[in-house]
């Protein structure tokens, strides 16, 4: 009777792990199904059955949930348009001051101001790509 109380419990978890997702139930209906496989072979007393389900329950929760969560994680966020410029390395083409420039950026022209308004940039020097400000990327050549 033991036996299929468990089974049922596991199932009832198994299911409720449709609505969350989050992997943490069915580890707890891996104990729960666990136990009912042991507790239809064995006699154990019901407090026996409690223990082998925490054991399992909780090697499961530690053990094999975290591995299924990096498995199952969401991909990293791909960005894409202005937002992927941000980092890039660019070419200065002419002269890049707070009032004018341009500098070159993965192949594509692009009106440019430098970070500082104090700094100017020569053509040929190598600067990175700050933020896009509208049509316009703000440089930095750092240090």
């Amino acid at each position: 009777m033991a036996a299929i109380i468990w089974l049922i419990a596991g199932g009832l978890l198994a299911a409720a792990e449709a609505l969350t997702g989050d992997f943490f139930l069915l580890m707890i209906a891996g104990g729960a199904l666990a136990t009912a496989g042991i507790s239809a072979v064995t006699d154990f007393p019901v407090w026996a059955d409690a223990v082998i389900f925490a054991l399992v329950s909780l090697t499961l929760v530690l053990g094999v949930r975290p591995i299924l969560l990096r498995k199952f994680a969401s991909p990293p966020i791909l960005t894409t348009g202005v937002a992927a410029l941000s980092g890039k390395s660019a070419l200065v083409l002419a002269q890049v001051s707070a009032t004018e420039g341009q500098v070159k950026i993965d192949g594509d022209v692009w009106t440019a101001r430098p970070l500082d308004d104090t700094e100017v940039y020569a053509p040929g020097t190598t600067v990175t790509v700050m933020e896009i400000d509208g049509a316009t990327a703000v440089v930095w050549r750092g240090i």
